[in-house]
């Protein structure tokens, strides 16, 4: 008899709580970022932003390579367990060098750790689970992002904290030592993991190679890909259809993440600007990012057993494309919210930071519609070669979201203020608009173990 956690596969539980403690380094090190920056560093706020969502973009670029390398030659659990070393040594940079350039390498190497676990956890997740339990799937989805999250609450909480009293130096090793935690974690369920093996170097061209073969020998009459079926076989081009599917939808996704992580450094900065009294209180301004993990858990279950299941009971069908529709929609207003925040602000106004919330909570619901069904729709549409790949397309969004976002703070053609909030409040709409179309002519697939 199989051993179980909780109903999950045992080695789920060295799955979450390694994630736990890696969410709780990666986010309390985030969480005093931008203020170390600034305060520290002496950064300008614009480049301070730049700076915060070069090192995001990066840290979301990377999983291409981290996917590569795990599908293709060292599987999931090698480079997992490798690059946690790399992200561990990033941490103890950060912690033992307060300047400009220990900033540049710690965070190098961070994103290099952090960047390459990213898609070969998530899709590890996938591979614990076979025809008798598959119908767990979207279930330990939501388990995991619940800890994500619960790692995420406490470091948001306790890293700004300890930055104010004790510096950046005990700041950042505090992040350094859970990640070391972490990797000790995850390397004790490695008797229990189901492993993959990797497709090897003679895999290694399936997408480019496929792609690039199509586009080169191109028949009349012929779908393009298809032109690429007597050379790869039907198989592997229709991997590689799969492929360009899901990034075709994933595409709109960009401009979610546009907005999404400026929660750690423009509304931050907003939140420094505002009364920080609450309840009688004194907090942080990057504590106020603690309010969305928090809100995370909450809304899980109550989406999940409450918002949907009425939803279909209304007779409206609940589908992951949906979900991500409807919850850039949401993005857009929360936006529109904090906008109006900034423009009472700009005014002369001194508001309390507990007007945050309410547009922490419209955005907290937007994540959960987008970002959860966005992990299980990736799993699910992706061929068994091609997980790690088609997870590195989910987080490549995120990485060119956040570069737009730098790029547009290095041009800081706004000069900070209201106008800023309501461009991107635009901007999401008009990319909803465009996800919705091409949603609407997507043909799902089912890759889950049979």
């Amino acid at each position: 008899m199989k051993k179980t956690w909780f109903g999950f596969p045992l080695q789920i539980s060295h799955i979450v709580g390694s994630e736990a403690c890696e969410r709780f380094s990666y986010y309390g090190m985030r969480s005093i970022l931008v203020v170390f920056m600034t305060h520290t560093l002496l950064y300008q706020e614009y480049q301070a932003k730049g700076i915060y969502h070069l090192f995001m973009s990066a840290n979301y670029f990377l999983p291409l390579v981290g996917g590569y390398l795990a599908d293709r030659f060292l599987g999931k659990y090698r480079t997992i367990l490798w690059l946690s070393i790399v992200y561990c040594i990033g941490h103890g940079v950060l912690a033992l060098f307060e300047s400009r350039t220990g900033l540049f390498v710690g965070l190098g190497l961070i994103a290099v750790g952090a960047g390459g676990i990213k898609p070969c956890l998530s899709a590890f997740v996938g591979d614990q689970f076979d025809k008798s339990n598959r119908h767990l799937v979207a279930k330990v989805y939501d388990l995991f992002y619940f800890s994500i999250n619960f790692g995420s609450f406490f470091s948001s909480l306790l890293v700004p904290w300890t930055y104010r009293w004790y510096g950046p130096g005990i700041a950042f090793g505090i992040p350094g030592v859970l990640m070391a935690l972490a990797t000790w974690i995850f390397w004790l369920g490695r008797k229990d993991f189901v492993l993959v093996a990797p497709t090897g170097a003679a895999q290694s061209s399936q997408f480019l190679g496929v792609s690039w073969y199509a586009l080169t020998h191109r028949r009349q009459g012929a779908s393009w890909l298809d032109n690429a079926t007597s050379k790869f076989g039907e198989e592997r081009v229709e991997g590689v259809k799969a492929a360009w599917g899901v990034f075709a939808v994933f595409s709109s996704v960009v401009g979610f993440w546009a907005l999404y992580d400026q929660t750690g450094s423009s509304w931050v900065i907003q939140a420094s600007k505002m009364d920080l009294k609450v309840a009688g209180y004194v907090i942080e301004a990057s504590q106020i990012q603690a309010l969305n993990p928090i809100l995370v858990m909450l809304l899980i279950p109550i989406f999940t057993w409450g918002i949907y299941p009425g939803v279909e009971r209304l007779g409206f069908k609940v589908t992951p494309l949906r979900k991500m529709g409807a919850g850039m929609l949401i993005t857009g207003i929360s936006f529109l919210m904090v906008g109006t925040i900034q423009l009472i602000l700009d005014r002369g106004v001194f508001l309390s930071v507990a007007w945050q919330f309410f547009p922490f909570l419209v955005l907290t619901a937007a994540e959960v519609m987008i970002s959860i069904t966005g992990l299980e729709f990736a799993y699910t549409q992706a061929p068994p070669s091609m997980k790690g790949t088609i997870m590195s397309f989910w987080l490549l969004t995120i990485a060119a979201g956040n570069f737009l976002t730098a790029v547009i703070s290095a041009l800081n053609p706004f000069n900070g203020g209201a106008p800023e909030f309501f461009f991107y409040a635009g901007l999401v709409f008009a990319v909803a608009l465009s996800f919705v179309w091409i949603a609407t002519r997507y043909q799902e697939r089912d890759y889950l173990p049979s």
